[in-house]
């Protein structure tokens, strides 16, 4: 991971995975909840921006998100952590989002930037 840590910048309005859920029914007839298609479509973005390190991140970390939305609307910030995370896992930087890897969010943030939505994430290892 390098002495000063990991830092990706995703591009476009975060979304999270909570809001906007949608209720499915599978092949089988069993119900299920499914992420929005917005969160979808953000998640899918991301996946293309990311470049994953050549193995995933499985040492206790520091995850800090500072989010830019493009309006000043509320948000939920435990959420779209919660969502960031998730796809950190999927694009292989990280080995999982238990708190025995990602031990800590301080830092992050809800900001406002109408021109350049985003979310800057900083990966930094924590002491033992």
């Amino acid at each position: 991971m390098g002495g000063n840590g990991l830092k990706i910048t995703l591009y476009g309005d975060p979304r999270t995975k909570k809001n906007s859920a949608r209720i499915l029914q599978g092949r089988g007839g069993r119900r299920f909840v499914a992420p929005s298609e917005a969160f979808e479509e953000y998640q899918t973005g991301c996946l293309w921006q990311i470049r994953a390190p050549p193995e995933p991140i499985s040492a206790r970390v520091n995850v800090r998100c500072v989010y830019y939305m493009a309006t000043r609307r509320k948000v939920d910030l435990a959420n779209l952590i919660e969502a960031t995370c998730d796809i950190l896992v999927k694009a292989g930087v990280l080995a999982d989002d238990n708190s025995r890897i990602v031990a800590a969010h301080d830092g992050s943030r809800v900001d406002y930037d109408k021109q350049n939505p985003r979310v800057e994430i900083w990966i930094e290892e924590m002491e033992e």
